[in-house]
């Protein structure tokens, strides 16, 4: 099947060819991949971008991961709510394990129509001499994502992984380049920013339900981040023309 790209993503493509430990890929609203880079080609066992070109990912991939694949691409088109780097366990080729650290974004043209979904995925395969990722600090990522708005510190994530403090601390570093305060305020950051934009809800609200102690706290770590209170914030990204 023959598909046919802007010269941007082609030159985007191209550019992703050369960045060997991150996947690119961008599919279409039915799930098929629209344009590859020779990265995931590899890291599914393939020799050619054109055995991916058209198909979907439970096409792909052994049918747990292609399922949840699947089911990721589905819910960022039906929402709009992107996946930001999201760790995951992967097969490679041979049947290799490995983690990615993964991000999805809605895709749009220029009226602002969601028409696919872009994405990456990181490579996380550390050197031989490099610890492993254990199964349980993956679980409290995935916790922070829906727990943000609770009491949280680097403790309490650490004792939910079942892991050292300072381990917990050494591998949020090494994957995220991140302390772990940092991660947990990243969280709370993209998680109010999403509600900024989507929502109508007030600045007391979104503080809340984001795990800010008040509307000050938000504010000042808004105006760290981007140089913005979050109403500036909503009003300028809601005035924005929507791209790309």
């Amino acid at each position: 099947m023959e598909f046919c790209l802007p010269v941007d993503l082609a030159l985007i493509e191209q550019v992703f060819d050369h960045v060997p430990e991150i996947a690119f890929f961008l599919k279409d609203r039915s799930g098929r991949y629209l344009a590859v880079n020779q990265s995931l080609v590899e890291r599914c066992g393939l020799r050619d971008k054109h055995e991916l070109l058209g198909r979907r990912a439970q096409e792909i991939f052994p049918k747990e991961l292609g399922q949840l694949y699947s089911a990721q691409d589905e819910s960022v088109l039906r929402t709009a709510k992107p996946i930001l780097d999201r760790l995951e366990l992967h097969w490679y080729a041979g049947r290799r394990p490995g983690w990615c650290l993964t991000t999805k974004l809605p895709f749009r043209d220029r009226s602002g129509a969601i028409i696919g979904l872009l994405g990456i995925s990181r490579d996380l395969r550390a050197h031989e001499d490099a610890e492993a990722i254990p199964a349980g600090f993956a679980k409290v990522l995935e916790f922070l994502e829906t727990h943000c708005d609770e009491a949280l510190s680097p403790g309490s994530l650490a004792r939910r992984a079942g892991l050292p403090p300072v381990r917990f601390a050494r591998l949020t570093k090494r994957i995220f380049r991140l302390t772990p305060n940092q991660l947990i305020l990243q969280k709370r950051l993209n998680a109010a920013a999403r509600l900024l934009i989507e929502t109508d809800r007030s600045m007391a609200d979104i503080a809340c339900a984001c795990g800010f102690y008040d509307h000050s706290a938000m504010t000042r770590a808004f105006r760290s981040a981007t140089n913005m209170t979050p109403t500036q914030f909503r009003r300028a990204k809601r005035t924005l023309p929507r791209d790309v």
